[in-house]
């Protein structure tokens, strides 16, 4: 069987410095708001290229706590893409304010020439969803940002260490947030994330919210949360930042693989942005024959995803908003035909062959 994802391999890649450094963790006897802690926000946001990061317990956390603390609130909009995963869209409307879709382009990725006409002056800002590993288009919305005086979020989780131009993402918006979500580039052993700020007086503020609100113990500024990168994914973060570089080399060796070699009218492949790369972290095909490759490949012990399947505008949590089937297109028609194929560290060259031969034979 080939897995649409196989987290274990990349593991065992190096397993012993993972294994080591829990080790060593578990032996200081400092589990949260440690040293590994605050080594790894310091690594992370040298990598990325932003003066600061601040550990959270997961990305979601991430974009609910950037909204909150950018004070976007019930009467706000924020523009966001409708192909997006449902949390960016919840992220938005934790304190009420409302998302307002826009549709994506040829590169699955927020379409920026549509988005000065969802404006209104109920906008408070934009989230830049950088899908799939793929950049946005950042030079056209931080002019927008600027013309009207917008907040930019980066929505990071999937782009790892892809750039827009010569400049990593997550370093153009006021506030950028990652998952560290176990299937990511970076991805840890449980749950984490974090944001990155050149913002001085953001950055403290997150991390005073991340620990109930307090900066000094019982002494609570504000209402805050509990949101911390505890100390052992911290240090196995900081394990895997140091092989992230050769990571995506990989991941980009597959996708090459993949492009130059699926042959078959009734597939779309990716394509990548011009000014841009991408980290690949997924390979998403587009057919109208989506349903039926699926159980074909599945049929061949061939794994796949599909990212995703229900776009949030039509998700019941989401039915107040008022939307229905054929407000957003472009965008329910990608639900009904995207495809991810077996994309992971460590896959051989044996199974990306037999994915490809299985894929070329479909009729």
């Amino acid at each position: 069987m080939i897995m649409p994802n196989n987290l274990l391999r990349q593991f065992s890649l190096h397993s012993h410095e993972y294994e080591g450094k829990a080790v060593e963790v578990l032996r200081s006897g400092w589990y949260i708001m440690g040293r590994e802690l605050e080594a790894f926000e310091k690594e992370w946001a040298e990598y990325i290229g932003s003066k600061y990061c601040v550990g959270l317990a997961n990305g979601l956390d991430a974009l609910k706590i950037s909204f909150h603390l950018l004070d976007i609130k019930k009467g706000d909009e924020v523009i966001v893409c409708a192909n997006a995963y449902i949390a960016c869209v919840m992220g938005i409307t934790v304190d009420g304010a409302t998302p307002v879709f826009v549709e994506p382009d040829e590169y699955d990725n927020i379409d920026a020439d549509k988005i000065e006409e969802a404006i209104t002056p109920k906008t408070k800002a934009i989230l830049a969803v950088h899908l799939y590993g793929q950049s946005c288009d950042m030079t056209k919305i931080m002019d927008l940002a600027k013309k009207y005086n917008l907040k930019v979020v980066e929505d990071c989780a999937q782009s790892h260490g892809n750039h827009w131009k010569d400049k990593k993402v997550g370093t153009f918006g006021d506030v950028a947030c990652f998952s560290f979500y176990p299937s990511k580039g970076c991805g840890a052993f449980g749950d984490g994330g974090c944001i990155t700020t050149d913002d001085e007086t953001l950055a403290k503020k997150f991390r005073v919210f991340r620990n109930y609100g307090s900066e000094k113990r019982y002494y609570n500024q504000v209402i805050g949360s509990n949101s911390r990168l505890d100390e052992i994914q911290a240090g196995l973060l900081r394990v895997k930042l140091k092989h992230l570089d050769e990571l995506n080399a990989e991941r980009c060796r597959i996708a090459d693989r993949y492009l130059k070699e699926i042959k078959n009218p009734l597939i779309t492949l990716p394509k990548i942005r011009p000014n841009a790369d991408s980290t690949w972290h997924q390979f998403v095909i587009h057919t109208g024959k989506r349903d039926e490759l699926q159980k074909y490949l599945s049929d061949r012990e061939i794994g796949t995803l599909i990212h995703y399947p229900i776009p949030p505008h039509l998700s019941e949590a989401y039915a107040y908003l008022g939307k229905k089937a054929g407000d957003y297109p472009i965008t329910e028609r990608n639900a009904q035909e995207v495809l991810s194929l077996p994309m992971y560290n460590g896959m051989t060259e044996d199974e990306q062959t037999l994915v490809i031969n299985a894929i070329n034979e479909f009729v």
